[in-house]
Formats: structure tokens, sequence, C-alpha cells
């Protein structure tokens, strides 16, 4: 087992395709095919599945990628401590539903970041695939929340998953409505005053579940609605047809427009949003100071509330 063959594991694995990691590591693809074979031949177990739709980490590969990173980023430690090379481009991946406090957080990394080269990666994304995304080490990091309603299902997908569930805050409800809205005169608000507005959510996919809404009470029947993939077209929605949603009332106005006002909602659920990790990756420095600012962030928002 060779250092080289670990960072092609790592590659295939963040590329999900061997002619993609080819391209990027400037090898043949017959080359790279065959040290992925001797490499999986001496340790004995299946790191990747080959399909007609791409590359897939077996759970043994999940695994072993995850002591992969361990060696090479103290391989990479170790040559920048004694070689004095110039530091190697560094990769960092969140996956998050859509929540402005995960953008600002990212903005802060990257401000602080002072590297001529590096690769991040933040997808604002669908439940399902966020858990997956780090469940395969897409992702080193990804941001979901739960409740009474969700709580057991996202907490059998993470355990299939071989995740952790780590707290960051529980919120009260809120809506999310143009400043412009009428109900922005009120201090609370209840569902039978929203009936009248266009209610918007967040498109799941093929996994559109109740258990994988981004919005708590997905399971009531309201008049009038809109789903979206995305949060700035949420937004805009919510402005130009004086629609609302459903959140944690935590937004960030230096990133989005001060016409979106947070107004908390009258109902006893509560929201409990954190971050997930694989169990058997260490987090690395750059997650660990993404999730300090993803505290601070939070932070900073609640106390406009």
């Amino acid at each position: 087992m060779t250092l080289q063959q670990l960072k092609y594991v790592i590659e295939v694995a963040r590329s999900r395709s061997i002619n993609k990691a080819a391209q990027r590591l400037f090898i043949s693809q017959p080359s790279l095919s065959n040290a992925l074979k001797e490499l999986e031949d001496e340790v004995g177990i299946t790191i990747f599945l080959r399909s007609n739709k791409g590359i897939l980490i077996t759970p043994e590969g999940t695994e072993f990628l995850g002591y992969a990173r361990q060696v090479v980023e103290q391989a990479e430690l170790l040559e920048n401590r004694y070689t004095h090379t110039r530091s190697p481009q560094q990769h960092f991946s969140v996956s998050t539903q859509h929540y402005a406090f995960a953008v600002s957080a990212f903005v802060r990394l990257l401000k602080g970041y002072d590297r001529e080269e590096y690769e991040f990666t933040l997808r604002e994304t669908k439940t399902y695939e966020i858990i997956d995304d780090v469940k395969n080490l897409r992702s080193e990091i990804g941001i979901i929340y739960v409740n009474d309603f969700n709580k057991k299902v996202i907490e059998k997908f993470l355990r299939e998953g071989n995740l952790l569930f780590h707290e960051l805050f529980e919120a009260k409800p809120h809506v999310f409505i143009s400043s412009k809205n009428p109900l922005v005169k009120q201090e609370i608000v209840t569902l039978t005053d929203l009936l009248p507005y266009p209610y918007l959510s967040f498109e799941q996919g093929d996994f559109n579940s109740f258990y994988f809404s981004e919005e708590i009470l997905s399971t009531l029947s309201r008049p009038k609605n809109i789903r979206v993939t995305d949060r700035a077209t949420l937004f805009n929605l919510l402005i130009g047809l004086n629609g609302y949603t459903i959140s944690t009332g935590v937004i960030s106005h230096q990133l989005n427009s001060k016409d979106i006002v947070a107004v908390p909602l009258k109902v006893e659920e509560r929201i409990n949003v954190g971050y997930i990790t694989h169990k058997t990756v260490t987090t690395s420095t750059l997650a660990n100071i993404y999730i300090q600012y993803l505290k601070e962030s939070i932070e900073d928002e609640l106390c406009q509330l």
C-alpha cells in the first residue's frame, strides 16, 4: 500500500468517476484502474463498485476512506513542515438545507483562508442528498434539522449511514414573509392567519416524503402551495406574491434582502438544527473552523430576533 494509492482512492471518491479522477490525477484510466485493483487485492476488500451510473462506495470502502484521508492529511502536514514545498490544494465540502447562516459561515471560512489554491464546495440541496453526501464522503459536514415528527425516520437513515447528529440550536418556528405583508404588523401569527397566502416550500425530488421536508408541519393541507428548488427563488416569491414559508427565524440580512422579515408562529413545535458527520472520519481542521463559524453566525442572527 502506497501513499499514492491512497490519494488515488480519495480522488475517485471525490470525482465519482474513474475517468474524471484519472484526468484530475494526470494519469491514464487503465493505470488508475490497475492501481485501485492492486490496492483492493492487497487490503482484501472492495472499495468501489463500478456501474453504468458511475462509482459507488461500499461500506468497507467508506471506512477505508476515513483512514486514508487521515493518513494523507498527516503526510501533507509532514511534507509542509520539513520539505518547505508549497501548500497542497485544500478540499472542503458542505451539504446543507437552505439556511442563510450556513452560507454566512462558509463566507467567513473563505475570507479567513489565505491560500493561493483551494477547492471548496457548498451544496444547498435536498434532505436525502445531504445525508447521502456525508454517508459517501462527498461532503464532510451536512446541515439538517430534526423534530418530533421526523426524528425517528431521520435517525434511522443516520444510523444506517454510520452518521452522527450534533445539535447546534433549538428554534421556535417563525414564518418568513415580505416586509410589505400585512402580517408584519402582528407580534405573532397563527396558521389561520396564513390561510389566504401562498405557502412556499423546497421541493425534495424523488424523496419528497413528509419526513424529508425542510419545513415543519409538512402534513398540513394548504389551499395555495408553491414548491421551489432554491432559496433566491423562494425569497423572490415571498416578496412578489406575498407568500410565506416556515423556518427557524434565523436570517442573515448581510446576505439576504431586508425585505424579508421573520415573525413568530404560534405553534408548539420546535426545530432542532444541527450538523451531521461520519463516524469513521476524523473532523478536519477546516471542518472544525467551519463549525465554529456556524455557531457564531447563528448566535449573531439569534441576537437580532
